[in-house]
């Protein structure tokens, strides 16, 4: 829904008050593209990835396993944040719902209402024993 020319205006004189104020953050701000944001993190997450590995090899050589398992901990903690930027710089976002221009699993490729897997199981019985 487009905004109201009141609104349209309200908005331009709070950019301009946001540019007025602290320029040179309201510049990066109007800029930059949320995807180089988790773009960078994704970065982030592998370095802490392949430091993860490298504590972990440097804990089993000189057999110290607390620096082993530290290094475990890290390139879990690596994955699991490079998996949520990646999901967030492809539009998942946090809400888990997928985009609305890819299928949404085999119930979405039917075109019907998505099911749960007891409700799938129910039918397949239903119809089992229906044909009986």
């Amino acid at each position: 829904m487009p905004l109201s020319e009141h609104e349209q205006r309200l908005l331009d004189q709070i950019e301009q008050a946001l540019y007025a104020e602290d320029p040179k953050w309201a510049n990066t701000v109007r800029i930059s593209d949320p995807r180089s944001h988790y773009r960078r993190r994704l970065v982030k997450a592998s370095i802490g990835f392949i430091l993860g590995i490298v504590l972990l090899m440097v804990g089993v050589v000189i057999n110290n396993i607390p620096l082993g398992v530290g290094g475990f901990v890290v390139m879990l903690a690596a994955c699991l944040w490079g998996l949520s930027s990646w999901k967030r710089m492809n539009g998942f976002g946090d809400t888990g719902a997928m985009p609305s221009d890819q299928p949404r699993g085999r119930a979405g490729r039917r075109g019907g209402p998505r099911q749960s897997f007891m409700e799938r199981m129910e039918e397949r019985w239903r119809r089992r024993h229906d044909e009986r």
